[in-house]
């Protein structure tokens, strides 16, 4: 039966490859024209990770470490039906896949090996009884014997799993010799580039059966010898003209140092000229190659214009997906490239910022106020050169078109905004007088034993936004009070904005010498890859729109996210609410500021108002100022005329529009909110006290209000000068976040040469658990006892 699948794609196997020149005349003239060192016609590499998406013909090499399983005989088959899926997957959307492989070697010593133990077996049971099988012993059996027993049920394994995929493959075995010789190279070429164009899979390994050991030093001039997989993937990769060559190793990339010692450090991206600062060490389990042989062959693709990523395929939780994660730009392993960027890389912003907070979080607190005011000062100072810069980004999105009314205004500043900002900033600078280092709680566990919880700082955050510059300065001075370090990623839509504000933020910390605390990621970073650097940051902070923090929510691995999903605000118009009120609410919840996460979204009102004045004066209102109204499934159940029906009663419009619902009572009020609101801002006008105390008491949203407009639900107007955010989360931090969101505990232990033992039974010591109150003073300051 495998067989009969297997022969399928039979008649396209190449073996060791002869196929004639003629087959693709342009290539071979293309060919016998190239002398060594080959050139490349196609360009210069790729010189960032986003560009990988536009690779058309790539080469996957995989290791002997990625086929082979631990006990390195037979295949890791489960390891490698998905790379066959990934490869298969890119080759379905047009791209043109190649597949250096290993495995011949595993694979046949596994077959050897049974073969020569069931030979074993019956021999000795016909001549020496059952008892002597225990005695068997395999003999050490030769690479190339392995090699010639394996390649045939190797390869014949590929066929049969992307025969699943309906995608044909092809086998070219090569040795070292077979390049030196200029027909055999262009007969190489026209094969390859034929099955390429059939929209075949062409497979490549050496001819291990009869390879002869590598010689040392024996590379041309300009021309990689063919000594392993790695050097024959890269000679390929350049012979063919691929855009990129990944591979698979069983690694997670480059290491600055071998990868088993504590301080190595994966390598983001690699340039030519840096390999004096790589210590390598020893090489994979199995294969003939090493991690030295992987550099060498990826520069030497990489001067011939192929891109090249060096990765993990043996990791079961990425293997699945990490050839496809590479194509899409995303940060794996190590990418090698040519351009060195003129700054730090954002790995090397967040130590520098990491290092930087900690001298931070030790500066006294009157400090760190004079380094907010001091940017608060700068702010008014430097204004036309701030409102020069947004003028330049406005002008931008304008011209292009690609910013929705609700965004521009966002990304819009003024001398207000500013002024206002620089209030906001003050406030920040007093409150933070008694943040870092303040004693929570005192207890005296025993005789001269001590415990203390004293805030501390998070660490090193990452506040992600969009359009909004101001979000800039208003952050970093929360950061800078609470003592965080701060990575910054903003829209590229406010890049000389935010560009000028950093620098104006830099300038402020440099007067205490932490400029390096707050860091401005200005990289071709996505966001999903700064979302993956759960070794540098602490908590991120998603500051925009709700598919922005579902984004990030669901692309956070290991970093906590503060924030909040969606923003859909209740308004509750009771039966006994005031008319005045009403309309004074629900105008300012909806069109002050539609677009804030904190605007209503959907008006509940009590059945008994809606054939009364106080609903027509409601709508009355809300058409004057041009709000699109939509009707809740209830609500359109009254109407003989109504506007559209609403499509999700679960919907953040975030502009003049707004869902209208009937509900019975107060507490249908509650139950629909909580059905379909987001837990961020909900709000109930009535003149009923009791009412009023139930919906207070009994919803479960962030912030609850009272006679109050939703847009009340601000850091600024809360008195917290600013925030970094709104969050629903249940834990740590809930509602508008300023200062205290940012602040952690710690535990700090006072002793006099205390033991556990002390208190153990045969202990003399006794636990006391006293509280000791907390004297008003500076923040961590000791009561006398």
């Amino acid at each position: 039966m495998l067989l009969q699948r297997l022969a399928l794609c039979s008649r396209l196997k190449v073996g060791k490859w002869n196929a004639s020149v003629n087959a693709c005349p342009r290539l071979s003239r293309a060919a016998s024209q190239a002398k060594l060192p080959l050139t490349r016609a196609h360009g210069k590499s790729f010189a960032h990770r986003s560009e990988l998406k536009q690779a058309k013909r790539i080469v996957v090499k995989l290791g002997s470490a990625v086929v082979t399983r631990g006990d390195e005989c037979g295949l890791a088959l489960g390891r490698l039906a998905s790379i066959v899926e990934q490869v298969a997957v890119l080759q379905n959307q047009g791209r043109e896949m190649m597949i250096v492989t290993s495995g011949a070697v595993a694979f046949g010593k596994q077959r050897l090996r049974h073969e020569i133990l069931l030979s074993q077996s019956v021999r000795q049971a016909l001549h020496s009884g059952q008892n002597q099988l225990k005695d068997m012993t395999v003999p050490v059996l030769e690479a190339r014997a392995c090699a010639a027993a394996g390649q045939s049920g190797l390869m014949a394994l590929y066929e049969a799993m992307f025969t699943q995929y309906s995608t044909c493959t092809a086998q070219i075995l090569v040795t070292n010799l077979d390049f030196h010789d200029e027909q055999k190279r262009r007969n190489l070429n026209s094969t390859l580039h034929e099955l390429l164009r059939m929209n075949i899979v062409p497979i490549i390994n050496t001819n291990d059966a009869v390879v002869p050991p590598p010689e040392p030093n024996s590379d041309l001039q300009g021309v990689i010898s063919i000594k392993d997989n790695d050097s024959l993937a890269a000679r390929l990769a350049v012979e063919m003209k691929a855009d990129l060559l990944i591979a698979l190793s069983d690694v997670e990339g480059l290491y600055d140092s071998p990868p088993g010692l504590d301080d190595a450090k994966l390598i983001d991206i690699f340039y030519p000229g840096d390999q004096q600062s790589i210590t390598y060490g020893t090489k994979s389990r199995v294969g003939i190659g090493g991690m030295e042989a992987k550099v060498k062959a990826a520069l030497w693709a990489l001067q011939g214009g192929t891109s090249v990523v060096i990765a993990n395929g043996t990791h079961p939780k990425v293997t699945g997906h990490v050839i496809t994660d590479i194509v899409e730009g995303k940060k794996v392993g190590t990418f090698f490239s040519e351009v060195k960027p003129a700054g730090p890389t954002v790995e090397q912003q967040a130590e520098m910022a990491r290092h930087g907070g900690r001298t931070l979080a030790a500066l006294l607190p009157e400090q760190r106020s004079e380094v907010i005011c001091y940017l608060a000062d700068l702010l008014t100072e430097k204004k036309d050169e701030i409102l020069d810069a947004n003028k330049k980004d406005m002008d931008l999105a304008a011209s292009t078109g690609r910013l929705t009314p609700p965004l521009l205004k966002r990304l819009s500043l003024s001398s207000a905004k500013l002024n206002s900002l620089a209030i906001g900033l003050r406030q920040i600078a007093v409150s933070s007088q008694d943040s870092v280092g303040r004693v929570i709680r005192r207890t005296r566990v025993a005789n001269n034993l001590e415990l203390e919880q004293i805030t501390v700082p998070i660490g090193v955050l990452l506040v992600i936004f969009e359009s909004r510059p101001d979000c800039l300065p208003q952050v970093s001075a929360l950061a800078i009070a609470s003592g965080n370090a701060l990575l910054l990623k903003g829209g590229k839509e406010a890049a000389n904005t935010n560009r000028i504000l950093h620098q104006l933020t830099q300038e402020a910390l440099s007067i205490h010498g932490v400029r390096d605390a707050v860091q401005l990621v200005s990289t071709r970073e996505e966001v999903e890859d700064l979302c993956r650097l759960d070794k540098l940051i602490d908590l991120i902070i998603p500051r925009g729109s709700s598919q922005l923090v579902r984004d990030i929510q669901r692309a956070a691995k290991g970093i906590p996210v503060l924030g909040h999903s969606e923003g859909v605000c209740h308004v509750y118009v009771d039966s006994d609410a005031s008319i005045d009120k009403v309309i004074k609410i629900v105008r300012d919840s909806k069109c002050d500021y539609p677009a804030a996460c904190n605007a209503m979204e959907t008006l509940l009102v009590h059945r008994d108002l809606l054939r009364s004045p106080v609903f027509d004066q409601i709508i009355d209102m809300l058409r004057v100022e041009r709000v699109k109204i939509h009707a809740g499934p209830r609500f359109a159940s009254y109407l003989t005329f109504s506007p559209s029906e609403v499509k999700s009663l679960r919907t953040e419009y975030g502009d003049l529009e707004c869902c209208i619902e009937v509900v019975d009572s107060m507490q249908d009020a509650i139950d629909h909110i909580h059905k379909y609101g987001s837990s961020h801002t909900d709000v109930i006008v009535t003149e009923n006290e009791e009412t009023a105390e139930q919906f207070l008491q009994q919803l479960d949203s962030a912030c609850v209000f009272w006679n109050a407009s939703s847009r009340f639900a601000d850091g600024y107007r809360f008195g917290l000068g600013a925030e970094v955010g709104i969050s629903t989360a249940r834990i740590h931090a809930r509602g508008p976040v300023g200062l205290e969101g940012l602040l952690t505990t710690k535990w700090v232990l006072r002793g006099d040469g205390h033991t556990a033992a002390d208190f153990s039974e045969q202990g003399s010591m006794k636990f006391l658990h006293e509280n000791i109150p907390i004297a008003p003073g500076l923040p961590g300051q000791r009561t006398s006892n």
